[in-house]
C-alpha cells in the first residue's frame, strides 16, 4: 500500500504536535495562569494549521486511498507497527477534532472552570487533542487501541476536577463502563489476530484475512467489539453514564466529549468491525437497527422527562448517536455516508449547544430550565444563537443536522446484503417519528428559556456590559463576548455551510465508503 503523496511527516507532527505545548508548560510555574492559556491556545493553532495544510495536500481525486501513509516498526515481538494514514472517511473528522480543540481553548481564556489550576487543565486537553486525532490516523489495532484508550484519563480527570457537585461519581461510571467496553473490544482484538494467523495488527491485512474466518467465529468476534464500540457511542441500553457525564463535565470536557469522544464508538464501527468481520457485520446488523431505534425513541422521550439543560441535550445525544447507528447497520453506502455525516454535524451543533448551555450556567448560575425564561429580552444575541443551534439540531432542512438525519431514515428503506427489508423499513418509520419528539423537546427547550418574561429572581441583573449586581444570587446576565463570538463563530459558518452544500462533504466520504461496502459485499457469501 503506498501513500499517493510524499508528505508522510504530517500526519505524525499533526497528532503529537500538542505533547509540545505539554512539553513547555511543565517549565511556567502554575501561578501564570495567562502563559498557560497562551501556550494552548498557540499550540492548538499550530495543530490546526498542520491540520490545514494536510487538506491541502490530501488528493481529493483518490478520497478511497490511503494518504500520508507511514508503515514502521513499533513492537515487533507482537507484529504490531506503527501504521498510519488518512482517508476520505477520516480526513472529516481528524480536522475536526483540532478545529473544536482551538476553538474550546479560545473559550477557555474567559471561561476556567471555578476549580482552578489552569496549568493541569489545558495539558489535559492537549492530551485529549492526541489521543482523538491518533484514533482517526491509526491503521493499526494495537495503536488504535493506545490512542482510543489515552483519552479515557484526561477526560476522567476533567470530570471528576473540573465537574460539578455529582462530579466524582460521574467520573467514576465514565470510566468504569468505558474500561468495562475496551476490555470487551481488546479481546475481541486479540481473537481477530490469532484467528487470522497471528501475522499482522494491520488494518489491511485483518481486513483481507477477517473475511476467510467462518461466521460463527466472525458473529462472536464482533460481539466484544460491538459492546466495547457501543459504550462509546453510546448505544441504548450502554448510555447511561452520558447523561451523568455531560451534566457535571465542566462546559470544555461536554464540548469535547460531544463533538469528537462519542465518534470514537461510531468510527470504530466504520473502520474496523464492520469491514474485518463482514458476516458477523451482516448478523448484527439487525441488532444494532433495532437499538438505535430504541436509542433515538428512548433519548427523545429522556429529554422531555428534563428538568437540567445540559442533561436535556445530553439525552438529545443518545437519541442522534442513534440516527448515526441505524444508517450504519444499512450496511449501504447511502447509510453510512449519512452515519458519517451525522457523525460531523452532530460534532458542530451538539458541541455548540453544550457552549451555549456552559454560558447560560457562568451566567445564572444555574440550568434548571424552570428558572431560566426571557432570554431573547435580557441576551437577545444569545437567545437567537440558541435558537439556531436548536433548529439545526432538530434536522431543519438547510443546516448540517438535516443531512446527517434524512439520509439516514431513507437509507433503512432498502438494506444491503439481504438483510430483512420489513424490519428495516419499520425501524425507519419509527425513526420518522423520532424526528417529531425532536422537534418537540427542542422547542420545548427553546420556548420555555428564551420566550416569555425574564425570571423576577434574575430580572433585575441584566445589563449591556458584563458588569452586574452582586446582590441577586451573583447572576451576571450579559449577552455574547467577543471571545464567545470567536470560539463560537466557525461552528455557526460550518452548520450553515455543510447544511447548504453537503456535497462539501459527502464528495470527500463517498468514494472511501463505496470502496468500504465493496470490499464488506466481498467477504459475505
Amino acid at each position: 500500500m503506498q501513500t499517493l503523496t510524499n508528505d508522510n511527516w504530517l500526519l505524525t507532527v499533526g497528532t503529537f504536535l500538542p505533547l509540545v505545548g505539554v512539553a513547555l508548560m511543565m517549565f511556567v510555574p502554575a501561578s501564570d495562569e495567562r502563559a498557560h492559556k497562551q501556550i494552548g491556545i498557540v499550540t492548538s493553532a499550530a495543530t490546526l494549521a498542520v491540520g490545514i495544510w494536510t487538506l491541502l495536500r490530501f488528493d481529493f481525486d483518490q478520497s478511497e486511498k490511503l494518504q500520508f501513509f507511514v508503515d514502521s516498526e513499533w513492537i515487533t515481538v507482537i507484529h504490531s507497527n506503527y501504521t498510519i494514514g488518512l482517508d476520505g472517511i477520516s480526513l472529516p473528522l481528524y480536522v475536526l477534532s483540532m478545529a473544536v480543540t482551538l476553538l474550546v481553548m479560545i473559550y477557555t481564556w474567559d471561561n476556567m472552570p471555578d476549580a482552578g489550576n489552569p496549568k493541569s487543565f489545558i495539558m489535559l486537553m492537549l492530551v485529549l487533542q492526541v489521543g482523538m486525532a491518533g484514533s482517526f490516523i491509526a491503521q493499526d489495532l494495537i495503536l488504535f487501541f493506545v490512542f482510543f484508550e489515552v483519552v479515557l484519563l484526561p477526560m476522567y480527570f476533567m470530570i471528576g476536577v473540573w465537574g460539578g457537585e455529582d462530579r466524582q461519581y460521574a467520573s467514576l461510571k465514565f470510566f468504569l463502563y468505558t474500561m468495562f467496553g475496551s476490555a470487551l473490544m481488546l479481546v475481541a482484538f486479540l481473537a481477530l489476530f490469532f484467528q487470522t494467523g497471528a501475522e499482522s495488527f494491520s488494518f489491511h491485512h485483518l481486513a483481507e484475512a477477517g473475511a476467510l474466518i467462518d461466521r460463527d467465529v466472525q458473529v462472536w468476534i464482533f460481539a466484544g467489539m460491538f459492546i466495547g464500540f457501543a459504550v462509546k457511542v453510546p448505544m441504548f441500553p450502554f448510555h447511561t453514564w452520558l447523561p451523568d457525564a455531560h451534566t457535571q463535565a465542566p462546559t470544555q470536557g461536554s464540548v469535547i466529549l460531544a463533538a469528537i469522544l462519542l465518534k470514537l464508538g461510531t468510527y470504530g464501527f466504520v473502520r474496523i468491525a464492520i469491514p474485518m468481520l463482514p458476516q458477523g457485520a451482516k448478523a448484527w446488523a439487525p441488532v444494532i437497527g433495532i437499538l438505535a431505534v430504541i436509542g433515538i425513541i428512548y433519548g427523545a422521550l429522556g429529554c422531555l422527562a428534563q428538568t437540567d439543560m445540559k442533561r436535556l441535550i445530553a439525552f438529545s445525544s443518545v437519541a442522534h448517536m442513534g440516527f448515526v447507528m441505524l444508517g450504519i447497520s444499512t450496511l449501504t453506502e447511502f447509510g453510512i455516508n449519512a452515519a458519517l455525516f451525522g457523525m460531523v454535524a452532530h460534532g458542530l451543533i451538539t458541541g455548540m449547544l453544550f457552549f451555549l448551555a456552559g454560558s447560560v450556567k457562568h451566567r445564572y448560575h444555574t440550568l434548571e430550565i424552570n428558572r431560566l425564561s426571557g432570554m431573547l429580552i435580557q441576551m437577545p444575541r444569545l437567545g437567537w444563537i440558541l435558537g439556531f443551534a436548536a433548529m439545526a439540531s432538530l434536522g431543519l432542512p438547510g443546516l448540517a443536522g438535516f443531512w446527517g438525519e434524512f439520509p439516514a431514515i431513507l437509507s433503512a428503506y432498502n438494506p444491503n446484503f439481504g438483510l430483512d427489508v420489513t424490519l428495516y423499513r419499520t425501524l425507519m418509520v419509527i425513526a420518522a417519528l423520532g424526528t417529531v419528539l425532536a422537534a418537540a423537546y427542542l422547542l420545548w427547550l427553546y420556548q420555555r428559556t428564551a420566550f416569555g418574561r425574564p425570571n423576577p429572581e434574575f430580572a433585575g441583573t441584566h445589563s449591556v456590559g458584563a458588569a452586574a449586581a452582586d446582590d441577586h444570587h451573583g447572576a451576571d446576565i450579559h449577552d455574547v463576548t467577543p471571545i464567545e463570538w470567536i470560539a463560537w463563530t466557525p461552528f455557526l459558518i460550518a452548520i450553515v455551510v455543510f447544511g447548504v452544500y453537503p456535497q462539501l462533504m459527502f464528495g470527500v466520504m463517498d468514494p472511501a465508503v463505496t470502496a468500504l461496502v465493496e470490499r464488506v459485499g466481498a467477504g459475505i457469501p
